[in-house]
């Protein structure tokens, strides 16, 4: 007998994936917690029932949180890590070599625990001497910093549970006081088939704060419809007039410096949802 694991994704529509084992399954401070081998996306972790990231098709996400800010920005140094407790966007970080210090702040540590045990070439970064690693609330960390980053990147869930919060305007005021006066920050802001509003809002929240606010995409195929955007706000630099010069080489499997400027080209669906 076959085992499936389903994401529903809306009340009519879902994703299904044929599993091999359940590598863990425990209940967490905040939320339900699943390591599941797959036949298809490898080993995969699921949170409340919603598939988090895949040994597979991690890269895209994590590249693209990661590098379209940190190539944006001229000489990104600090840089905060707010969720991701997977650790794949702290990977995708340290590859920047003028990174010195790269804090992840990640509310719920078993997720920390459980992805160095089974996702290894994802979290495999996290005891890099760069890293710092704080068992903390994201909210109240952004609260408390002044000026401290150049760099910011929100790696949460979809806004639900301990991440609704990190979806609000008053977080996004937050994030500008803890960046220094050139600092950017980037947030994954869902799919344009099913959070619309959810991107209308956020943008518009995000422009009402940032001089320099952009929306882009990537194609993530196990998350809701595959199509997955990104919201900027920077305080100066602007992600469409980055010298040729800033691109330098790095190991990528998606993102390239090509890319890093189509990415910023919407479809018009999406576009609209920006008016």
């Amino acid at each position: 007998m076959s085992m499936w694991f389903t994401e529903n994704q809306t009340a009519n529509f879902g994703i299904t994936a044929k599993i091999k084992q359940t590598l863990a399954t425990v209940k967490t401070d905040f939320q339900e917690l699943q390591m599941i081998e797959t036949e298809e996306w490898g080993n995969m972790l699921v949170l409340d029932d919603m598939v988090m990231t895949t040994e597979r098709d991690e890269f895209v996400y994590h590249e693209m949180v990661a590098h379209v800010p940190l190539f944006t920005h001229p000489n990104p140094k600090h840089i905060l890590v707010v969720g991701g407790g997977d650790g794949g966007v702290i990977r995708e970080v340290l590859k920047h070599p003028s990174v010195e210090k790269a804090v992840l702040v990640e509310i719920d540590g078993q997720v920390i625990e459980y992805s160095k045990k089974f996702l290894p070439s994802i979290a495999g970064t996290l005891d890099d001497p760069r890293v710092e690693v704080k068992v903390d609330d994201g909210f109240l960390y952004i609260a408390n910093s002044k000026r401290e980053f150049d760099v910011i990147m929100v790696d949460s869930t979809e806004p639900v549970g301990p991440a609704v919060n990190l979806f609000t305007e008053g977080f996004y005021s937050g994030i500008k006081d803890a960046l220094k006066d050139d600092g950017i920050f980037v947030a994954q802001t869902d799919n344009p088939w099913f959070k619309a509003d959810l991107i209308h809002q956020v943008y518009h929240d995000v422009k009402k704060i940032f001089p320099v606010t952009k929306l882009y995409t990537a194609n993530i195929p196990t998350y809701p419809s595959g199509l997955w955007t990104f919201t900027m706000g920077s305080k100066i630099h602007d992600p469409l007039k980055v010298k040729p010069e800033r691109f330098h080489e790095i190991e990528t499997k998606y993102y390239t410096p090509e890319l890093h400027t189509a990415s910023f080209a919407l479809p018009r669906f999406v576009s609209d949802l920006l008016k």
